[in-house]
């Protein structure tokens, strides 16, 4: 019925050299973006934030996610006793420190 069509196809046809690298070659190009520009960069900030609180001693001056100014009273295991202004002291998680100002 179709038989020139099917023939032209079927000559047309070809091995890949390549196999099935060739269609997988574009998602391991993807991937390997990703990693290069946006897991990699995360997993350096988050090991530099978490050496950042490790570090938090007594004395520290330190702003909280909240935006809380305080210096550093008592660190505990998991938070942080501050002293804010006027004598006032709030127990805070060392998760929530934005920053340290030693």
């Amino acid at each position: 019925m179709y038989w020139p069509i099917a023939v032209i196809l079927q000559e047309s046809s070809s091995p890949s050299p390549f196999g099935g690298l060739q269609m997988f070659l574009p998602l391991l190009l993807i991937f390997l973006v990703f990693y290069l520009f946006i897991i990699r960069p995360q997993q350096k900030r988050e090991k530099k934030r978490k050496a950042m609180i490790e570090a938090v001693k007594r004395g520290d001056k330190v702003v909280t996610a909240g935006g809380i100014h305080g210096k550093v009273h008592q660190v505990d295991e998991s938070s942080v006793l501050l002293d804010v202004d006027g004598g006032i002291k709030l127990r805070v998680e060392k998760n929530s420190l934005a920053s340290v100002k030693t």
